[in-house]
């Protein structure tokens, strides 16, 4: 069996680190670090997110402050409300909860944050920092915590085949980046790559985020290889799976092979690293 890499722990401990920090910081400073989320609507799973994120802040000494908006917000009125948030002193992360309602654009809202303020990693000029291999780019949360939790895993990136299942501007891109950045070899597939089995198969580190649940079987992979999750889908039976068959593909891997569960794999990991780099704003933005 392979070993399972348990993010729930690791994050935890993140988050621990991370309450340390801003309570030094505070005590150096007299001013507590701030994230400011402007949230659209009712949408259930947001809701969520958006409680974990919260409960995240009140544990590490973090103070959140929500900007809640209407479901028939326009366009103009929701990038106001970013931008207000924007020229707040007292702010240091801001983002913008998604998925928004259908009728307002994701990429302009994400995108009028100030890069400074931009802990997701989302706005155009991180985006661009972190394409250049800039060390100093905001890298989008759930992207550095699957770093966090290949490095977990013990395997030597330099030279290593990783093959990134998934081209999402949120997840599968940016990892992508970041192997790329540490020296690894990358191929990005998707969901629609015609032979997928015979190219994961050579990967010494696979991460699928297609959120097609079950994608990646035990013919798949390799045995030893690293397998990081980050699907998430809600059966029918209300069960939450990722992208792997887990249970056929923790045989497949053998005693040399690590893989992140789903739940409590990659999904803890985002909300800790949302905080470190609400930390890391604020020591910015304080000259530390």
């Amino acid at each position: 069996m392979a070993k399972i890499i348990d993010g729930k722990k690791i994050a935890g401990e993140a988050l621990a680190r991370a309450k340390a920090e801003a309570a030094a910081l505070k005590k150096r400073t007299g001013k507590t670090p701030c994230l400011a989320i402007v949230s659209v609507g009712e949408d259930a799973a947001s809701k969520i997110y958006l409680r974990k994120k919260r409960e995240a802040c009140a544990f590490c000494g973090v103070r959140h402050l929500l900007v809640e908006l209407p479901a028939g917000v326009t366009q103009v009125a929701l990038v106001r409300a970013v931008e207000k948030m924007n020229a707040a002193p007292g702010v240091n992360g801001l983002i913008v909860q998604v998925p928004l309602p259908r009728h307002l654009n994701a990429g302009e809202a994400t995108a009028a944050v100030a890069p400074e303020k931009d802990v997701d990693g989302f706005t155009p000029c991180n985006v661009g920092r972190l394409f250049a291999g800039d060390a100093g780019a905001f890298v989008p949360a759930t992207a550095k915590g699957v770093m966090v939790l290949i490095g977990e895993s013990g395997v030597k990136l330099q030279g290593a085949n990783a093959v990134v299942v998934g081209k999402g501007l949120i997840t599968g891109k940016p990892i992508a980046l970041l192997l790329a950045n540490a020296n690894a070899t990358v191929t990005m597939c998707d969901k629609f790559t015609k032979g997928l089995s015979g190219i994961t198969k050579k990967a010494d580190v696979l991460v699928s985020a297609t959120g097609v649940a079950g994608l990646v079987k035990k013919n798949f992979v390799k045995k030893g290889a690293v397998i990081i999750d980050v699907g998430i889908t809600r059966r029918a039976d209300g069960k939450v799976v990722g992208d792997v068959a887990f249970e056929e593909v923790k045989k497949a891997l053998g005693p040399a092979g690590a893989i992140t569960p789903v739940p409590g794999g990659v999904g803890p990991m985002t909300v800790a690293m949302l905080i470190e780099n609400t930390l890391e704003a604020f020591k910015r933005q304080n000259g530390l």
